[in-house]
């Protein structure tokens, strides 16, 4: 199907189907509202100036495997004072080197002295259910490691925000990764190596716009269906592509982009996306275009490292030795499940326990977490998407609030987004603390949706990282159990946002003012409402547009 003709009579219908669904058999259905943004939004789904389309984040693969494991066969005990992770390990790359496969971990509790590692495709690690598998991690990243220090200079502790006691990644970036910290060279941790110099440009791209789902190259030769490459988009001198992705208009044509450094090392944009067609020069895509697609911008289809595909891990918790949570960025690295270089993986059905930060997605796209909880003495980053992380799934998540005092000088953040990512869908989820992060970096077009929030949390983000927001954030039926609007009410901070279903709020503790002068172009709608908002949830509603 050619997406970008769908009919509108089809979004009309599927979207009525989904709205009015949503509103029957409640009591609130007498008080809910289909709001215009969203009827114009079913005009230009793919295009429209305040709303992404985010209908297709998230994994669309199954991994079948052949092959099947039990991490008892291998030596693991579930006694909670064996260290399993050896036998662990070793069931895994079992599985990796016989093509993919499920690894099985019976109910109990497994000791783990070193961190569990998932470096081939199509490798399933499985416990028995979040309630029964505890894997119980005694060491840090620092220990296990090393010191790992910022790229951009100072103290900081990169282990604030990057690596897993289970980390997803491919098995030669992680090897590089390691290898690079252990030199104390820090690394960019993208798919394009630790220098970003491991691509190869496979064709140029002509001018297209942003919402198609069709791209015409220069050649094709090299194109398959089925493929995943990397959509590179580099800036100009006068800084047009962050711009656009600002929003344009004269509030980010007047901004002062040349100071900020940290944002500028961020470029280029490199979209990872599958080929789903080639005829000729005209190449289907599996998602729409993210940015619009101009000669000013050297656009390319690249290489990237080898991805990792079609893997995940489930059921199960991550319990790491409950230590006081660190000063702020001076985490040792106590954190949870990290997908690294993943295209297509996941998470369901896990918890993670007295972690430093719970979940990570670092240079992720096209991945799902699911049923997903952090629990325990606190942690800085429950949530953090970073590292042009785009098209991802965080769904029926919970923050628990903390079941000790957070220590002086550490910091709560919530679920986080960063660094040029793009087209995220946080959804379902229940917050008891924290807040909607940005550590500035200028992400764009991401939404939250159908989320109740105790929002006591900060952002973050170094003033060199550039603007909290770019274009088309959209915060949909948002409850705000404590009244505070920062970082939940977005209309007077984010150029061309979307505000839509959210409680009366009011500004205290950290208060923003916005990045871009003039006008935002933004909107706010049904604004001092709870749960009245129909669809219900913004990304449910757009996934079932095109089923």
């Amino acid at each position: 199907m050619n997406h970008g003709h769908v009919s509108r009579r089809t979004l009309l219908a599927g979207a009525t189907a989904v709205a009015l669904g949503a509103a029957t058999g409640t009591a609130a259905a007498t008080t809910a509202e289909v709001p215009t943004a969203w009827r114009e939004f079913l005009r230009t789904p793919f295009t429209h100036p305040q709303i992404p389309y985010v209908g297709r984040a998230g994994c669309r693969t199954t991994t079948r495997p052949r092959f099947f494991a039990d991490v008892t066969d291998y030596g693991a005990v579930p006694d909670g004072a064996t260290d399993c992770a050896p036998a662990i390990n070793r069931a895994i790359a079992a599985a990796g080197r016989a093509g993919g496969g499920t690894v099985t971990i019976p109910p109990g509790t497994f000791r783990i002295d070193d961190l569990i590692r998932i470096g081939a495709s199509n490798v399933v690690l499985r416990g028995a259910g979040s309630g029964r598998t505890t894997l119980h991690a005694t060491k840090s990243l620092t220990e296990l490691i090393g010191v790992y220090g910022s790229r951009y200079g100072g103290d900081k502790s990169a282990w604030s925000w990057a690596g897993g006691l289970i980390w997803l990644a491919p098995q030669a970036r992680w090897d590089s990764l390691v290898a690079a910290i252990r030199s104390r060279a820090w690394p960019f941790e993208g798919w394009t190596g630790n220098k970003r110099d491991e691509w190869t440009a496979l064709t140029a791209v002509e001018p297209a716009r942003q919402g198609s789902w069709t791209i015409t190259v220069a050649d094709a030769s090299a194109l398959h269906p089925g493929g995943l490459v990397l959509l590179r988009l580099c800036d100009d001198q006068s800084h047009t592509l962050l711009q656009h992705m600002a929003g344009g208009g004269p509030g980010p044509a007047s901004y002062s982009w040349d100071d900020k450094t940290k944002l500028l090392s961020y470029v280029p944009y490199e979209w990872p996306v599958r080929i789903t067609r080639v005829r000729g020069r005209r190449i289907t895509l599996e998602r729409p275009l993210p940015l619009d697609v101009r000669p000013e911008w050297n656009p390319q289809l690249a290489t990237h490292v080898a991805a990792l595909t079609g893997s995940g891990v489930e059921g199960l918790t991550l319990e790491a030795v409950e230590t006081p949570q660190s000063p702020h960025l001076l985490d040792k690295g106590y954190n949870g499940v990290v997908l690294q270089c993943a295209y297509d993986c996941w998470a369901d059905d896990v918890t993670v326990t007295h972690v430093d930060n719970g979940f990570g997605l670092v240079a992720a796209s096209a991945c799902t977490l699911r049923r997903t909880r952090v629990t325990g003495r606190g942690s800085h980053h429950p949530y953090f998407c970073r590292e042009g992380s785009h098209d991802n799934l965080i769904e029926d998540f919970t923050i628990e609030r903390r079941t000790v005092p957070a220590p002086p000088n550490t910091q709560l953040h919530g679920i986080n987004v960063e660094g040029l990512s793009s087209y995220n869908a946080w959804s379902r989820g229940e917050m008891q603390m924290g807040t909607f992060d940005s550590h500035r970096g200028l992400p764009f077009a991401n939404v939250r949706t159908d989320i109740t929030v105790n929002n006591d949390g900060r952002h973050g983000g170094d003033a060199n990282a550039g603007p909290l927001f770019g274009a088309r954030f959209t915060h949909w039926n948002i409850r705000v159990t404590n009244g505070r609007a920062g970082l939940m009410k977005i209309d007077g901070l984010a150029p061309r946002s979307a505000t839509v279903g959210l409680n009366t709020v009011s500004e205290f503790d950290q208060i923003d003012v916005p990045d871009f002068t003039g006008d935002l172009r933004s909107r706010l709608e049904l604004y001092g409402t709870t749960d009245a908002v129909r669809p219900r949830n913004l990304y449910d509603a757009q996934r079932e547009l095109l089923r």
